[in-house]
């Protein structure tokens, strides 16, 4: 076999792997109920393409995240307003976690999965630092904001997966309401008045 056909072949199986994930992760009741065996079969594909091709479940898990996540991160890097850069700080802020609640409402049974790959703590996860230093960033441009980098921690524990997953599942709160709550608690945190040295 030419190394041109083995890497089609390759390129062909991790897109049915990762296709075959996300419909198993889309429809799961949890997420720890899909197992490597069960997106194998899903892809056709052997186990040993799995771990030939992300390592473990959670390299896959990272590989799907990746995929879902590039169009916002695009968006955020340079895209258009809200979230460019160039909007102004407290909207831009908004956006970004906004984009953030909306992802995770998408991919909920992958976000949790995603979240539960850090061990005990979520904030172990690669994409959780890449959040936080992009949301600091935007916080860093409002004036009289001096505690930036815990504010960022603050705003996204709000958008936790396993805490959208209680607030969709449990407690049966519409995306529009969340969305809305997530906004009016952005504005009243970040128009609250700061404490006097």
């Amino acid at each position: 076999m030419s190394e041109r056909k083995r890497r089609a072949d390759a390129a062909r199986n991790r897109e049915a792997v990762l296709a075959a994930a996300d419909a198993l992760f889309a429809r799961c009741e949890s997420p720890r109920a899909v197992t490597m065996a069960d997106i194998a079969a899903a892809a056709g594909v052997g186990k040993a393409t799995l771990f030939r091709g992300f390592g473990d479940r959670t390299g896959l898990i990272h590989a799907l995240y990746e995929m879902r996540l590039a169009p916002i991160r695009l968006a955020a890097e340079g895209g258009e307003p809200p979230l460019a850069p160039g909007t102004s700080p407290i909207r831009r802020v908004s956006a970004l976690l906004d984009a953030v609640l909306c992802f995770k409402l998408d991919n909920r049974h992958l976000a949790l999965a995603l979240e539960g790959t850090g061990g005990d703590s979520p904030y172990e996860v690669g994409h959780y630092a890449e959040w936080h230093s992009t949301l600091q960033s935007a916080l860093e441009q409002i004036p009289g904001l001096t505690d930036a980098g815990f504010t960022a921690h603050a705003l996204l524990a709000a958008t936790r997966a396993d805490l959208v997953e209680h607030l969709v599942g449990q407690q049966r709160m519409t995306r529009e309401q969340m969305r809305v709550h997530l906004a009016d608690f952005t504005t009243r945190v970040l128009a609250s008045p700061r404490p006097l040295e």
